[in-house]
């Protein structure tokens, strides 16, 4: 019974949020719905104690990088950075390679280490230029930027800085490094696959005289100067983000040290104010490049800029409201649904599958599909059970790498369901409905969850690591 509760609560979320409706409503409903049908008394202790604990935590922690991400994909796009990196890279490798091109742009920023949030805000000016331009459903770009920052260079490349990559190494006691050749082999496999669906599915809609779209919302403004920016200095400001990113995440922990304190001037007794740098630095990092991304674009494109800022930027604030508490809310629900009994005997159920790789996989893409967060669901999974991993790795005499790099990726496998956070930002980003463009985000899903297990095959016919 509790199983099923937990079920149920799921399947609501992703029904209300497939429908439409808002989940920064129903995913408390559905969270203290599945508190209620476990426990009655548990429904105002939870609410307030983790689902509003978690949920604020993580605006507290992410929303001024939802903030100045906004920022900054609207001032590229009021700049006309945008339409001038369009226009060159169509120059350069055509029209009919869009998609390409946006993967390829969304691959070579979350590789640098750039947060994925960000990555839509910053992305999307350039894919809908892009896309109208080469006459491709507006529809396909969800799937085309999920597949350039969700996926291979999210947990699959080898020493990719994401978060979904950190994690095993303070569980396997590995680096970001692990597995190169499986992570490499699994990478390879999405990045094929993902392009030929996409295409695919370009094609079939060239066929069916299908353009970019009319009537769309959360379009980008249009750059009505006759002279386009010079296509360096357009780029100049993404390259310099990922570039100062990781400077940043270099620099501040050597500044800082582990930890930073500091006593409020007022009146009275104040207790010392005290910040784990170690914590935070990733986060001030990813802030501190976008705030030089931001006024690089206004060294070169400030009177452009200016004049439509103040409207510009009401809109990308209320985008950042809607997105962040959109995955502040999915954050609350995958806490609660963690804590009841019915997690527990999905995760134990689990533990009997007898490969120990499989095992993994499965475990740890589960754990993240129920929770709707890849860094959630794993950590839950090698939290409860990395030393029965260890056991089994050392029984098989499988080296830990192999377990970091299956746990990497099988974490970044089943979480985009149509509950996710990252999802629907996405979704929220573009002005696109899960009804009009989930599929090609499922279609995704399914290649890079297959690419776990085409990597755990690899292993074991070859043997490389």
């Amino acid at each position: 019974m509790d199983f099923l509760i937990v079920l149920a609560a799921l399947c609501f979320l992703m029904f209300v949020a497939y429908r439409g409706y808002s989940v920064i409503l129903f995913a408390p409903v559905a969270a203290l719905g599945a508190v209620l049908l476990t426990d009655p008394a548990q429904v105002a202790p939870m609410f307030t104690g983790l689902f509003m604990d978690k949920m604020v935590g993580f605006v507290k922690l992410y929303f001024p990088v939802f903030l100045l991400g906004a920022i900054f994909g609207k001032v590229i796009e009021l700049s006309g950075f945008s339409k001038s990196i369009v226009s060159a890279v169509i120059d350069l490798v055509g029209r009919e390679r869009a998609m390409l091109s946006i993967v390829a742009v969304c691959g070579v920023l979350t590789y640098g280490g750039v947060s994925l949030f960000v990555v839509v805000f910053a992305v999307y000016p350039f894919a809908a230029e892009m896309f109208r331009q080469g006459g491709i459903p507006k529809r396909l770009i969800p799937g085309t930027i999920a597949l350039g920052a969700f996926t291979f260079t999210m947990d699959s490349l080898p020493g990719t800085p994401q978060i979904q990559n950190i994690i095993p190494t303070t569980f396997f006691k590995t680096d970001i490094y692990a597995a190169p050749w499986l992570g490499t082999i699994g990478a390879v496999f999405i990045l094929i696959a993902g392009l030929a669906y996409l295409e695919w599915r370009r094609r079939q809609a060239a066929a069916a005289g299908e353009g970019y779209g009319t009537d769309l919302v959360n379009e980008p403004e249009p750059f009505e100067s006759a002279k386009l920016a010079n296509p360096l200095i357009a780029i100049l400001p993404l390259v310099l983000v990922g570039v100062m990113n990781k400077v940043f995440t270099v620099l501040i922990p050597g500044f800082y040290g582990k930890s930073h304190s500091f006593v409020p001037a007022v009146i009275g007794k104040a207790a010392p104010v005290v910040q784990e740098v170690s914590k935070i630095a990733a986060i001030w990092a990813v802030e501190g490049a976008l705030l030089i991304g931001i006024l690089t674009v206004f060294v070169f494109a400030g009177k452009t800029v200016i004049g439509r800022f103040a409207e510009g930027s009401k809109a990308a604030i209320a985008g950042a409201l809607l997105a962040s508490m959109n995955t502040a809310s999915e954050y609350g629900f995958g806490a609660v649904i963690a804590a009841l009994p019915g997690f527990l005997v999905v995760a134990n159920t689990l533990t009997a599958i007898p490969n120990p790789l499989v095992n993994e996989a499965i475990t740890v893409t589960a754990l993240a599909g129920i929770t709707g967060s890849a860094s959630g669901g794993m950590s839950i999974a090698l939290a409860a059970m990395s030393e029965t991993f260890i056991q089994n790795a050392q029984a098989a005499g499988i080296p830990l790498e192999v377990f970091h790099r299956v746990a990497s990726m099988a974490s970044g496998g089943m979480d985009t369901l149509p509950h996710n956070g990252a999802v629907i930002t996405l979704l929220a980003v573009t002005g696109l409905t899960h009804r009009v463009s989930y599929r090609d985000i499922f279609a995704i899903t399914l290649i890079k969850t297959s690419a776990v297990f085409v990597v755990i095959a690899a292993y074991y016919l070859t043997g490389i690591v």
